[in-house]
């Protein structure tokens, strides 16, 4: 072994003498996952990885992704290495206010995203290396490090098949083939070419490596680095808890500290003081996506029916026109949800992801990571197959702006499995999210522009059907606000309604005042925030909220507006129509009906509350 493998080799040791430590400090965490990863780290960190740890944002940075992100003390081993964090912090592992929590996340300035639940590393690595190869950014290399476990989660398969499919030279996946999983052996245990034959079949350049051979991988990253035409996937042959008889190899060892830490590091040749000088990227002036926003919104005129996906698509493509950091992606369903106005205004940011409902999300989020302001687009029905890719980009704190169209029993003939009937119960769950839902073309105009705005993450419903325009063009519509569209000073109830709903509540209400029965009519457009000033307001005046939406009663409209009194006021009588049915395939104006969120079945709720209370 010559002097440079061997100093490899040292940090390699080191490395697992440091999640060894970490973990026994804990007393948790998954030492034997780093354990074996450790070698192909140290020869990553130390002959090529291209990073400014003092500059975290520097566009010319390589980008390391831990999609195993339950080797966290690898990771963590690694920037003590490089000098980004002390050893007294090391020793913080998992312990209250640390930054270095279980699995990773961007509390480091160095974590891009986080990771943790398995199968998501590498697709949101396709969308950083789409970032950085499609939109004219300084080149830089994604080098993504999975276990192999991940490696059945569907949306890996994905990721494969998009990466190949783009030919992302700049892309590498370190596949760390350790054997064992949680519970045992995994599904192909050491046999790489398993592995190598689904990569190749997908387009990608495929190494196989022994993952402690300093030298072995040293030269299979380089050859991943002389690829010029398609992505690289290099398969280590590794050993879990490499390097201690207690643990090494062995099924039951998964998740937990070492059993005797001194005798471990003793095996593992002592502790050790290595310091890495990681290559820094070159100087760059690369200008980055430029911010501001003066943009020239589509206006419609009242009294015109114009569906609120249409809008969405006309108002995204102005957005991009104004603001050069916006990209558009979608899956495959660009001319339902209308992101092919701007797929047709600026090519060049547009990105067809296909039926892949995981790799769109996580490519927006890949994209997030390099500045960009992504808009995400597809059926509402179809970004539940991605929440727990939603759920992590808000412990990412990524900025990024989904549209789902053709929500709700509204679409019609379709029937339930288009129908986007759980969508805000979702999106209101996640943490800091912002969800939005217009009921007209120039309120969805302006709300795409609002997005633009707001930080994390923000969801917009859009409709499939035309209604008439009721707002003004110049009308504006702050996220978190509501919009009185009836008031009388005998109101006695107040309509809550959302998007098509909107409607349907007009109509009821103009029946209504024909019996002389007044009822006001809120259009909450802002579903979280929600506006919970109007709503306590309008609950004290006429002493009841009827809410009606087109989604199922539970997390959609009706419970954003019992948000507004959870604070110890007291809860307003309230009636609440949803759908609570199981629709079938009918007419727009038949499944409304049939669900019992028409205006006839907002009349009729009103006329029975009032009745029973004596009204």
């Amino acid at each position: 072994m010559t002097t440079a493998d061997q100093y490899l080799a040292e940090l390699g040791q080191q490395l697992r003498v440091d999640a060894v430590r970490a973990t026994s400090t804990a007393g948790s965490g998954h030492a034997t996952s780093s354990m074996s990863a450790a070698d192909l780290m140290a020869v990553l960190l130390a002959r090529h990885l291209r990073y400014d740890f003092d500059w975290p944002e520097h566009p010319g940075n390589d980008r390391l992704i831990l999609s195993k992100g339950h080797a966290s003390p690898l990771l963590y081993a690694a920037y003590r290495a490089a000098g980004a964090i002390s050893d007294e912090e090391l020793l913080t592992y998992r312990k209250l206010g640390s930054r270095l929590e279980g699995h990773p996340t961007p509390r480091l300035p160095w974590v891009d995203v986080a990771t943790g639940s398995l199968g998501q590393g590498l697709p949101i690595g396709v969308g950083v290396a789409l970032a950085g190869e499609r939109l004219g950014e300084m080149k830089s290399r994604v080098w993504v490090m999975c276990g192999d476990s991940e490696l059945t989660e569907g949306s890996i398969w994905e990721a494969f098949e998009h990466a190949g499919y783009e030919r992302l030279a700049s892309l590498t996946a370190i596949l760390d083939i350790n054997r064992l999983g949680q519970r045992g052996p995994t599904r192909h245990e050491w046999d790489l070419d398993a592995y190598a034959h689904r990569a190749r079949a997908f387009g990608w350049h495929t190494v196989e490596v022994d993952g402690h051979d300093p030298a072995a991988i040293d030269a299979a990253y380089t050859e991943a680095e002389g690829v010029a035409d398609r992505p690289t996937a290099i398969l280590a042959r590794t050993m879990k808890g490499r390097g201690v008889r207690a643990v090494q190899d062995l099924e039951g060892k998964h998740g937990k500290p070492v059993p005797d830490e001194a005798e471990a590091i003793e095996e593992l040749g002592g502790l050790r003081e290595l310091r890495v000088d990681v290559r820094r990227p070159p100087a760059t002036t690369v200008p980055r996506p430029a911010g501001g926003l003066d943009i020239e919104l589509p206006r419609y005129a009242v009294g015109d029916e114009v569906a609120t996906r249409n809008a969405y698509g006309e108002a995204l493509a102005a957005l991009g026109a104004a603001l050069p950091r916006v990209v558009a992606l979608d899956g495959e369903v660009s001319d339902s949800t209308r992101s092919e106005f701007f797929a047709k205004r600026h090519p060049d940011r547009f990105f067809e992801c296909y039926i892949a409902e995981q790799e769109l999300v996580a490519s927006a989020v890949g994209m997030a990571v390099r500045g960009w302001l992504p808009y995400a687009s597809t059926f509402a029905a179809f970004l539940t197959r991605a929440h727990d890719f939603l759920r992590m980009a808000t412990v990412s704190g990524a900025d990024i702006c989904l549209a789902g169209s053709h929500a709700g029993v509204a679409i019609g003939e379709d029937g339930p499995s288009q129908m986007g009937l759980e969508d805000l119960a979702m999106f209101r769950s996640l943490y800091e999210s912002t969800v939005l839902y217009p009921c007209d073309a120039n309120q969805a105009a302006q709300l795409v522009a609002e997005m633009a705005e707001e930080s994390g993450l923000r969801y917009l419903r859009t409709s499939r059907g035309a209604d008439p325009v009721i707002y003004d063009a110049d009308e504006r519509f702050p996220v978190g606000g509501s919009k009185l569209l009836r008031s009388s000073p005998d109101d006695r109830l107040t309509v809550v309604a959302a998007g098509v709903t909107v409607h349907e509540a007009l109509r009821a209400a103009d029946e209504l005042a024909a019996e002389g029965v007044p009822v006001a009519v809120i259009d909450l457009y802002s579903v979280k925030p929600v506006d919970a000033a109007a709503l306590r307001e309008a609950a004290e005046r006429t002493g009841c909220l009827l809410t009606v939406e087109d989604h199922r009663p539970a997390g959609g409209l009706g419970d954003a507006v019992l948000d507004a009194f959870r604070d110890g006021r007291e809860v307003p009588r309230l009636v609440r129509l949803a759908v609570e049915t199981l629709p079938g395939s009918a007419t727009p104006e038949e499944q409304l009906r049939a669900a019992g969120i028409d205006s006839g079945a907002i009349a009729t709720a009103a006329r029975r509350y009032l009745a029973g209370y004596g009204a």
